[in-house]
């Protein structure tokens, strides 16, 4: 073939996406495969790609982590000034009206002690019902003598 690959053909390969291959980029340049996997091994282009890769992954995850601690940033401030609400309101309360202002006080504590990652009721509870399903799931049950094709 007697060609010579250019020296930006790890770029080509790379912007050659799922479609990328070492023959298809000899054929673009009219080069044979082996000089291509030549220039590879030589330029490192399998391990560049895999470090892009680890990186784009690591990118994205640290993009999810800062909007699920802006989420949970905003979720404490509302449970926060959800309590000050519910303090400031049972202060100056009909008393037949403390029981729901009491209720929604509660609500926000267990709210803001879910979201610092502290235990509550309901956590614990469905801890309980996991475990329950799971020992009801992993029982054995009898085989009564018929076997699968039993009918």
């Amino acid at each position: 073939m007697g060609r010579k690959i250019p020296d930006d053909a790890y770029e080509d390969y790379l912007a050659m996406g799922t479609e990328r291959s070492y023959q298809a980029l000899a054929e673009r340049y009219g080069v044979s495969k082996t000089a291509i996997v030549q220039r590879a091994k030589k330029e490192g282009w399998q391990e560049r790609i895999e470090n892009l890769q680890r990186e784009s992954q690591q990118r994205a995850e640290n993009q999810v982590l800062d909007e699920m601690d802006k989420i949970r940033e905003r979720q404490l401030a509302e449970a926060r000034f959800l309590q000050h609400r519910a303090l400031k309101a049972l202060q100056d309360a009909d008393p037949s009206k403390c029981g729901q202002l009491a209720n929604a006080l509660n609500i926000a504590w267990k709210h803001e002690l879910l979201l610092l990652g502290e235990p509550t009721d309901r956590q614990a509870t469905v801890e309980e019902v996991m475990r329950q399903e799971m020992r009801d799931l992993l029982k054995v049950v009898p085989d009564n003598g018929k076997g699968r094709d039993s009918a």
